[in-house]
């Protein structure tokens, strides 16, 4: 039994199709489609029912994917130990990390990180919390920053990065610009320009809405808090963002207020999976951002 073929087969069986499996595997659908006979042959029973459009598992597919996936860990577990013996200090850490994190709290520690270990490879995701809790699950990243709560958060260890409150982002002129602090409720008639809602801070802002008794009107999306920002300066909308953001914005152009009634924390964690042997990059990385946040 090849250990690529039980590679090609998970990545068919957890994409539901040759087609993107093929893609993401960057190989050829009848090559993906040969390789996966060849392990069904191996094993002398059908893995695949391929008789309709979407494909599907057999009993016996859904009892190998089990143990393939374990099987591949396994091996994982196994190149990383010989590489910690082999390699001391070195190694490749892949870190996903929300848009609006990356500007105020990593960049100072990432180079404190890297000047301690330079033969350390960082590699820097950026992209959604949603899509970033997906990513670690499948073994993509190896830690992400992400905005509390994530799903089956029994599965991760977590460590409490920030603990902030979301405040009202308006522009200058704004009739709320001059208040000290408002209520959910009083923006009930707002335009609001919204993360994606492959962020988690989109499904926070709008469940704090709808416990305010309001659906929120969304007239833009983005991915960007800056480019957010300047759409609030056109006088376009209003949206909410960490405190931290809201310190860094020009106060000719802009003004933060308070959100009371609730009060939306807004706390940033990093995850890693519990089941994932940690290689010396990764324990290194763990003890020096707990040592950084326990210095602020």
């Amino acid at each position: 039994m090849d250990l690529k073929h039980l590679n090609y087969f998970v990545a068919v069986a957890e994409a539901g199709s040759f087609t993107q499996a093929a893609r993401k595997l960057h190989v050829t659908q009848p090559s993906l489609s040969k390789m996966v006979r060849l392990l069904e042959e191996d094993l002398g029973a059908q893995l695949i029912d391929r008789s309709s459009k979407q494909i599907e598992l057999t009993d016996a597919g859904i009892s190998i994917l089990r143990s393939a996936k374990q099987i591949i860990q396994s091996f994982e577990d196994m190149s990383s130990e010989l590489e910690e013996v082999v390699k001391l200090k070195k190694g490749t850490l892949r870190l996903g990390i929300p848009p609006m994190v990356g500007g105020y709290f990593l960049p100072l520690i990432i180079e404190k990180f890297l000047s301690h270990y330079p033969q350390i490879r960082l590699h820097v995701i950026e992209q959604g919390g949603k899509s970033l809790e997906q990513d670690i699950l499948h073994g993509e990243l190896d830690f992400s920053m992400v905005i509390l709560p994530v799903k089956d958060v029994e599965r991760y260890h977590v460590l409490p990065c920030i603990n902030e409150n979301l405040r009202l982002v308006v522009h200058a002129e704004h009739k709320l610009a001059g208040q000290c602090m408002i209520e959910m409720k009083q923006l009930e008639s707002e335009p609001f320009i919204m993360f994606r809602k492959d962020f988690t801070i989109h499904h926070l802002i709008k469940e704090h809405c709808e416990a305010a008794g309001f659906e929120p009107k969304i007239v833009f999306e983005s991915s960007q808090w800056d480019f957010m920002t300047e759409m609030i300066a056109a006088k376009y909308g209003v949206t909410l963002l960490p405190e931290g953001i809201c310190r860094q914005l020009d106060k000719k152009r802009f003004a933060s207020v308070s959100v009371v009634q609730p009060v939306i924390p807004w706390q940033l964690s990093m995850i890693w999976r519990k089941d994932k042997y940690l290689s010396f990059a990764s324990r290194e990385w763990i003890r020096f951002i707990e040592a950084e946040l326990q210095k602020k």
